[in-house]
């Protein structure tokens, strides 16, 4: 685990040569996200996942649920609802203390953040952008408001959920008497979360609509320092399993002026993005602060009563995983993002070199490559015929047919063996089958693999077996 204040610059590790602008550029050219409502122009803060990008995201996301839930015994999921009663958000505090420090330039209108620009600037009210003068800090509360019913009056005022945390709170009773949950125990969710944020940047990084992967670990007061520092392990347990790069990783803990309203003790898994340091996920000790007040503000008594300790009573400490699953999609693209110098590969059924312009290359071809983990990735395997004719298109849809029913697959007939490979390479497909003249003979195909590019024969019936060995087996080799 890095060291918090060890704050160098993105260059000095090899990122793979990503960058946003490359990492935006691939997004959208091979369909993972788009900005949303492009043809009148964007909308700010907003994005649209194509057909690779909603099964990324979707893949990620069931792999956090199975992490959270079926592999826990102890934690149980939920999806409450985006809209609820606004008393909800006074007692958790966000109408009182979800604000952001807000500035303007007089001179070029540009809206900041002020706890993101130089303090030197800031202290001058001097704009870093134009050398304008900045208007008085003022907060800015991040709370989407609407109303509901057909008066828009103060009665009908109602908030866009900022985090899905609070709709486990006010569940969490229900939870315990359906389901007959014992201390300690966990709640999961995934929803989305609105956040009307004073400056969206970095692509998906930061945006108005989001979605959140939480957790929710309820505690009896005095063992929440144990559990905090075991999640902890856990969560960061989780990336390795994930085949990130582990040294892109650190945790940082968050300082006394750091620390939210709630939080008795907090730290971030912050991962180096191509614009450096940023947090990836949060693990919180939130104390019982969130049932307390929601007690005093629904009047209702939210005690735990344990039934194994003789009726002892508490209001129960909540350990909270916290992270993004838009900004994980970034994370995933960004780690997995390669661009490599490769030599020509043979065509399979043939002596001949074919690489991604599909003539015999040089050594100074390059190839770009999503390097993401199988169980991720949003297509696990694409089948090629390696031509039109002789029957070996019809030959490659039926074994396309045999694998679809285990793995998202992909086909595709059209250009050079090598362009076909290329193409794969670029949206992470790990694992490519392709037919050819000799499997009509004896039922073999070419599988090549992604990261190594190496190329073996296989039997179509080993096929499905061989494919899950490799991806339970999964080691990133670079």
């Amino acid at each position: 685990m890095s060291d918090s204040k060890n704050e160098y610059c993105p260059a000095k590790l090899d990122l793979g040569k990503a960058t946003m602008e490359k990492i935006t550029s691939l997004a959208k050219r091979r369909g993972f996200v788009f900005q949303s409502s492009e043809i009148y122009g964007g909308q700010n803060g907003a994005w649209d996942y194509g057909p690779l990008g909603i099964e990324l995201k979707n893949r990620i996301a069931q792999t956090w649920w199975k992490e959270m839930t079926q592999l826990h015994d102890e934690i149980v999921g939920l999806d409450a609802a985006i809209l609820m009663h606004p008393r909800t958000w006074e007692a958790s505090g966000h109408v009182e203390n979800f604000t952001d420090p807000l500035v303007d330039c007089k001179k070029c209108k540009t809206r900041f953040r002020a706890d993101q620009i130089p303090a030197e600037n800031l202290a001058a009210k001097k704009c870093p952008e134009c050398s304008g003068e900045l208007t008085d800090t003022r907060k800015f509360n991040l709370m989407f408001k609407t109303h509901i019913g057909p008066a828009e009056d103060t009665a009908s005022i109602i908030y866009l959920r900022p985090e899905t945390a609070q709709g486990i709170y006010v569940n969490y009773k229900n939870i315990i008497q359906s389901n007959r949950m014992k201390i300690p125990f966990g709640i999961a969710q995934i929803g989305k979360a609105f956040r009307n944020e004073i400056v969206t940047k970095n692509f998906i990084f930061r945006t108005c609509e989001f979605e959140q992967m939480e957790m929710q670990f309820f505690v009896k007061p005095g063992t929440d320092v144990e559990w905090f520092n075991e999640w902890k392990k856990r969560r960061w347990a989780y990336y390795e399993k994930l085949g990130v790069r582990m040294d892109h990783l650190r945790w940082h803990q968050h300082g006394p002026d750091e620390l939210a309203h709630y939080a008795k003790d907090a730290y971030d898994i912050e991962y180096l993005f191509p614009m450096g340091w940023r947090e990836l996920e949060g693990v919180h000790n939130r104390s019982d602060y969130d049932l307390s007040r929601h007690t005093q503000y629904s009047g209702k008594d939210l005690q735990y009563i344990d039934q194994d300790n003789s009726g002892e009573r508490y209001i129960p400490y909540i350990i909270e995983t916290s992270a993004g699953l838009t900004r994980n999609v970034l994370m995933i693209l960004c780690d997995a993002y390669d661009e490599e110098q490769v030599a020509p590969e043979k065509q399979p059924g043939s002596s001949e070199e074919n690489i991604s312009t599909g003539n015999p290359g040089t050594a100074d071809d390059w190839r770009t490559v999503l390097r993401f983990h199988p169980a991720i990735a949003p297509v696990t395997v694409a089948v090629f015929p390696l031509m039109k004719k002789d029957g070996l298109a019809e030959l490659a849809q039926d074994i396309r047919k045999e694998l679809k029913e285990n793995f998202a697959t992909d086909y595709d007939q059209a250009g050079a063996i090598g362009r076909r490979y290329r193409r794969q390479d670029e949206t992470g497909t790990p694992f490519c089958v392709t037919v050819d003249y000799q499997s009509k003979d004896d039922g073999t195909v070419t599988l090549r693999y992604r990261d190594s590019m190496e190329q073996v024969r296989v039997h179509r019936t080993e096929l499905v077996e061989r494919i899950r060995k490799e991806i339970k087996e999964y080691k990133r080799i670079k």
